[in-house]
This record gives C-alpha cells, sequence and structure tokens, in this order.
C-alpha cells in the first residue's frame, strides 16, 4: 500500500505547489513500484535466469543468504533446478556431522540411492576412552613399527595397517576389529556407524577400552623361547595388570566400566582373574569361574569366520547333503560327543561327517559342503562355541546346535530358534533320534529358517570400516547394553544412609 502525506496549509501559491509535488512523488513511487513488480515477473518467467525461482523467493521474501558468514547452508533446505531435459542430484535427508567439539553442522552426502552417515566426537551412542597403550600390546604383536613416538598405525590407509594372521588365529581376531573402529571414528571424511566413538578426556566416557590384542599375544607369544623363564605373553599380561591398577579411570569403579577383549578361551590366564571386575568380551564362559564371567556383565562376541560368505546361495532342493560336518573329532571333557556321534552318522548316505583341518585347501573344501547342505552340525568340543557356527551362518546352512552349555552372541536381540535347531547334548546321542528330527523338519519350514539366515548373517561379518548392524557395531550396541547394570552396581555402592 502507497501512503501520501497530508501537509498543514500555508498560502494558496504555496498550497498549490505543494499539492503539484504530492502528486508528482505519488506519480513517481508508483511507477517505481510498477517497474519493481515487473521485474520479478520477468525474473521468474524466463527460462534464460541462472537463479533458481525458489532461491530467489527465498533471498526477496525471507531475506536469507544462501550461506552465513561461516559459510554454512542455513537450515531450509532448498530445491535443486536442473537443466531441461536432464535429471540433476536429490537431496538426501540430512545426517549430522561433528566438526569439533561443539560445534554441529548438517551436512547431505548423496552416494546414488544410499546415504552414509558421517561421525563426530559428539554424536556416538556409546562414548569410549581408549588408552594410548604402547604398541607392544597391540598393533606391535602383528610386527609393525611405527615412527618415533607413534603409537597407531594411520588406519586412514589400508595400506599402512599391518594384516592379521590368517588360519585359525583369524577366528579371535575381534580385538583387532574393535581396535580399528575406535581409531576411525575420529578420522574426518571416513563413513561408519555413530554407534561408538573415540573421545579423548576419560571422564566423558561411557567405558574404557583396554586395547590389548589378548588373543594374537597367546596365539604367538605365550611359548617359552631360548633362555625365558616368562613368556612375552605372560609379560604383557603382568604389565597390563600393573597399569591398569594404578590408574584413576580404575579406581574411580573398581574397572567396571572398562572393557578387555580376551576372545580365545586361553587368553588372559594370568590376569583374568586380577582383572575379573571389567567388562570381558569373550567367545564363551567354558573356561571362566562364574565370579569372573558371566552374562550379568560380559559380552559374547561371534568368531570371525573362516569360510566365504555366500553371495548367491542354494536353495532346498539343491542342498543333497542332509546333515554336514567336518573337524576334530576327538576331543575331551565335553566334545566326548562328537566321537558317539561320528560313529552314529559316518555310515550314513546323505550325512557329511569326517575329520578336517584348516591346512591345504579344507577351509575351501568345509564352506563348499557347508553351503551344498541342508544342516550344519555345531557340536560342542573342548569349548561349548567354535568358528563352525559362524561359519554355517554365512554359507546360509541351518546349524543344529549340539551344546548344552553354549551362550549365543547377542541373544538378547537375536531369537536363534527362527533360523538355527537345538539339540540337547542326551537327545542327539540316540540312535536315529537326530536324523528323524532332521528329515522331519519340511521344505517349507527349512526355507524360513533359510530365509531368516540370509537376513541375519550380517550380523557375524567383521567390516574395515565398520556398517550397520555388522558384528563390530552389535558388539558396540552390546555393551552400550551393559552399562545401565555398572551404573546400577556402582549408585547402589554409593548409597547414603542417614540414622
Amino acid at each position: 500500500m502507497i501512503e501520501c502525506f497530508w501537509v498543514p496549509k500555508i498560502s494558496k501559491m504555496s498550497e498549490k505547489s505543494m499539492k503539484s509535488s504530492r502528486m508528482l512523488l505519488c506519480l513517481i513511487t508508483i511507477a517505481m513500484s510498477l517497474l519493481i513488480l515487473s521485474s520479478v515477473v520477468m525474473l521468474q518467467s524466463t527460462t534464460l535466469s541462472s537463479i533458481p525461482s525458489s532461491v530467489f523467493r527465498q533471498i526477496i521474501v525471507n531475506r536469507t543468504a544462501l550461506f552465513n558468514s561461516n559459510g554454512d547452508r542455513p537450515n531450509t533446505q532448498t530445491s535443486l533446478v536442473s537443466p531441461i531435459g536432464t535429471e540433476g542430484p536429490k537431496l538426501r535427508e540430512n545426517v549430522s556431522v561433528c566438526h569439533g567439539a561443539n560445534v554441529v553442522k548438517r551436512v547431505t552426502v548423496n552416494i546414488g540411492e544410499k546415504t552414509k552417515r558421517l561421525c563426530g566426537p559428539n554424536q556416538g551412542e556409546l562414548k569410549v576412552y581408549m588408552y594410548d597403550l604402547p604398541s607392544e600390546f597391540h598393533f606391535g604383536l602383528l610386527g609393525w613399527k611405527g615412527k618415533s613416538n607413534q603409537i597407531w598405525p594411520n588406519v586412514r590407509n589400508p595400506d599402512h595397517i599391518p594384516p592379521y594372521p590368517g588360519g585359525l588365529n583369524l577366528q579371535h581376531s575381534v580385538e583387532y576389529w574393535l581396535t580399528l573402529d575406535l581409531l576411525l571414528s575420529t578420522t574426518s571424511g571416513v563413513s561408519r556407524p555413530c554407534t561408538a566413538v573415540r573421545v579423548g578426556n576419560s571422564s566423558e566416557a561411557d567405558v574404557i577400552f583396554v586395547p590389548f590384542f589378548s588373543s594374537l599375544s597367546y596365539n604367538r607369544y605365550s611359548k617359552l623361547h631360548g633362555r625365558e623363564k616368562v613368556s612375552m605373553n605372560s609379560m604383557l599380561q603382568n604389565k597390563l595388570v600393573e597399569f591398569l591398577t594404578s590408574r584413576d579411570e580404575w579406581k574411580r569403579c573398581g574397572g567396571r566400566n572398562h572393557v578387555i577383549v580376551a576372545h580365545h578361551p586361553n587368553s588372559m590366564l594370568d590376569a583374568r582373574r586380577k582383572l575379573g571386575s571389567a567388562i570381558f568380551v569373550l567367545s564363551d564362559f567354558g573356561r571362566y569361574s562364574v565370579d569372573v564371567a558371566n552374562l550379568v556383565k560380559d559380552i559374547v562376541a561371534p568368531y570371525r569366520h573362516v569360510v566365504k560368505s555366500a553371495v548367491k546361495s542354494a536353495s532346498f532342493d539343491d542342498r543333497p547333503i542332509l546333515a554336514f560336518f567336518q573337524g576334530a573329532i576327538y576331543r575331551k571333557d565335553g566334545g566326548v560327543i562328537r566321537q558317539e556321534l561320528y560313529y552314529l552318522l559316518k555310515d550314513e548316505k546323505d550325512v557329511h561327517f569326517t575329520f578336517g583341518t584348516v591346512h591345504g585347501d579344507g577351509v575351501s573344501k568345509a564352506g563348499e559342503g557347508m553351503a551344498a547342505s541342508k544342516f550344519c552340525l555345531n557340536i560342542a568340543g573342548d569349548t561349548p562355541s567354535s568358528n563352525r557356527l559362524f561359519d554355517a551362518i554365512v554359507s546360509h546352512c541351518v546349524p543344529v546346535i549340539i551344546s548344552d552349555e553354549i551362550e549365543l552372541p547377542f541373544e538378547d536381540v537375536l531369537d536363534y530358534s527362527k533360523f538355527s535347531i537345538f539339540v540337547r547334548g542326551s537327545d542327539a546321542v540316540k540312535k536315529g533320534s537326530l536324523l528323524n528330527l532332521l528329515r522331519a523338519i519340511s521344505r517349507e519350514e527349512w526355507t524360513k529358517m533359510y530365509e531368516r539366515l540370509k537376513e541375519v548373517a550380517q550380523h557375524f561379518e567383521y567390516r574395515y570400516p565398520s556398517q550397520p548392524e555388522d558384528a563390530v557395531d552389535m558388539i558396540w550396541k552390546a555393551i552400550a547394553r551393559k552399562i545401565s547394570s555398572v551404573q546400577l552396581r556402582s549408585h547402589r555402592e554409593h548409597r547414603l544412609y542417614r540414622s
């Protein structure tokens, strides 16, 4: 609306003059307004304009610049206009990215049909403080030597990361993957889940991670060499106990918020009782007393499978073998059941039950056999669990678990009965019992378990960088679920009783 202001009358001549002036001012104002409106219409209608109409409206109506003084885009999204006849990039949903301690920016990462999250130090669901232990406790055990005062390898470049040894060593490599994931969590420009993020101050952390490659230490350095009286494995454990128990972080709550990976059943033999208040990441509880390791405080993590993961797997009719087992047969303690089953099943035509090792082409042969079998037998050995279960899962071969004392990874969120068969050991060794059970399972029932197997297989894959819902991500989430019980115990100990 255009306003023409009223002026008090002074004289007849001046009144006429002022009326003419007011009229002229009004005409000029109207003409300028019409000119501006016509310019807006022309800019919006022309196809030659280099400014998209949505952006122009944002500048004119909202008076909002495309970039603020810091170079950041405003929160309001704008639609991108593509040239005629081409389809421009679609703006995906915003993803939080942290740059520094207190500055959060919103950016969009366009990678085809998937948007990957970029993590920063303020975003982790689980904030983890990791000790900068000397390399002799971790990558130094792999022969890695950094430059002067360099503790960690350059994780941004995979070529600079020492590889983990293969064979059966690989099945207990959990600590390797978790340590790499934490190191990568503070590396800019890397896409990974925001479940666990390393923080630089222990007082800000939910848990404290101890980067000791205990399984590797046992596998490679537990034997005495030359004139050694104490193995390198025992020496490292003793040094670790001395280090941890002297730290204020440990003393603050007795080590209950510390995470120690001891996945090999014989790892941490010298130190496990002294550090038993910590959260252990284990393969099972077979060689632990209940006061040192239990489900209340500890995590069961999957073995790293050694056979290749199935990309396309055969369905029911294309798997001629009913039941498959290949491995060590004569075992001690709970493993004697393998021997009994061997004599019951070895002559059955549709059953593959033989000795097997990882040497030669043993692993590839096992993978081929599992991929051609409807059911894969997971029988207790020297310990309740083995990597055979996870080899079966990634081969999409329905596991038959014959291990009464077994504890399974992520069982608080995964229902194994949807993709596995559980059989008591005492029932399995009854003549004809196991085969009758398996042969009674219909194609439809087996297919349901098979389809579920394909869905859950991702949870048992160790990847670098880690991916959402893979084994690394699932372990961090399992640790996060333990925090409430740690806090409960801490709070109960700090109760104040007043008379």
